[in-house]
């Protein structure tokens, strides 16, 4: 179960097994690296951080799912608090920052927007600025991506944006986690996105790049991602040596790709669009016929919730090549990165993690 390796005890020569110290070691030294540079920043999205930055997130991501499943104590936020504010309902973001927190010795507290005076006109400078004075950190799901930055501008803790109409980091971080399960590797892998150009591609053009990958996306015409964020990603793209593909033909986003993503046509929010989206978006289902323009070993990604029929057919996300439900299970473990890279302090450099 172990990875062991051999330690010269001090006066003798005799070789010990380190066992689970070993994964102390790693978890502490994962830990500082992404902590060296993250430590009491904001998580908003992509822009402002670097590849490395987002390297060492995912490797630290790679230790605590390790010491999760073998129930190794990974308390690196004891006595940390941080405040999880909803505008949108949730299940896997819900579910894993509490858990995740509750994994880390800390505490996460729940709070509906339509709970908090938010709801009845209070400026969000007031409310960052009180819920400062009160938490560790601050978790916000909502609407606007200038909601969360003015929240941001104003609170003196982090703030991890969970999810906005533009932008969805905590999502991408578990989505490359999952892509180097199952891939190997991230450097070189082309990811075709077929869709709406929504959050999900938007945060694709810009981590895409920063590890090393290929992305294409695929949109109706008048769905595509924000201009400004395709420029941004081929920015990267060039001195990474990666490639950018946005187009409106599936099959040219799709041809010999490593991961075909897609997600739901009717976001949060788009409810009154339905039967325009529904429509325009004829023709964008992933399904066999798509899929076999990709690798063979291609795998299947959606963030989920999922209408199946729509989007996916039945047979593309409940077959053998679809990693849904490895991708969902790894927003515990990356949002536990982002957390403990943004809110530990020294003392979760010990020894008794």
């Amino acid at each position: 179960m172990w990875e062991t390796a051999g330690a010269v005890g001090r006066g003798t020569s005799s070789v010990v097994p380190l066992g689970s110290n070993y994964l102390s070691v790693r978890l502490q030294n994962a830990l500082w690296e992404a902590h060296l540079t993250l430590c009491g920043r904001d998580f908003l999205h992509f822009s402002d951080v670097s590849s490395s930055e987002i390297a060492n997130l995912i490797r630290l991501a790679q230790v605590l799912k390790e010491a999760q499943k073998t129930n190794f104590v990974h308390r690196l936020l004891a006595g940390k608090t941080i405040g999880l504010i909803f505008d949108k309902s949730s299940t896997r973001t819900r579910v894993s920052f509490e858990v995740g927190m509750l994994q880390l010795g800390g505490h996460a507290l729940f709070l509906p927007g339509n709970h908090l005076q938010t709801g009845r006109g209070e400026p969000i400078s007031d409310t960052a600025q009180v819920l400062s004075r009160y938490v560790d950190g601050v978790m916000i799901r909502t609407f606007s991506q200038s909601d969360v930055q003015t929240f941001a501008d104003y609170a003196s803790v982090p703030v991890i944006n969970g999810l906005t109409d533009e932008f969805h980091p905590c999502q991408l971080m578990a989505d490359a986690l999952t892509i180097l399960e199952h891939q190997g590797t991230l450097q070189g892998v082309t990811v075709a996105y077929v869709g709406d150009g929504n959050n999900l591609a938007n945060s694709w053009l810009q981590i895409a790049p920063k590890l090393g990958m290929n992305i294409r996306i695929a949109t109706p015409p008048g769905y595509a991602p924000l201009p400004e964020v395709v420029e941004e990603s081929k920015f990267h793209a060039v001195h990474e040596k990666t490639q950018v593909l946005v187009t409106t033909d599936p099959a040219r986003a799709v041809d010999g790709a490593n991961v075909i993503y897609t997600d739901t046509w009717v976001s949060m929010g788009d409810e009154d669009e339905a039967e325009q989206r529904l429509a325009s978006f004829d023709g964008y289902q992933v399904n066999a016929e798509l899929c076999r323009l990709a690798k063979k070993d291609f795998i299947f990604m959606h963030c989920l919730p999922a209408h199946r029929g729509e989007e996916v057919s039945t047979e593309i996300i409940d077959g053998p090549q679809s990693v849904i439900f490895d991708q969902a299970e790894n927003r515990l473990h990356a949002q536990k990165a982002i957390l403990a890279a943004l809110l530990a302090d020294a003392g979760s450099f010990g020894e008794d993690m």
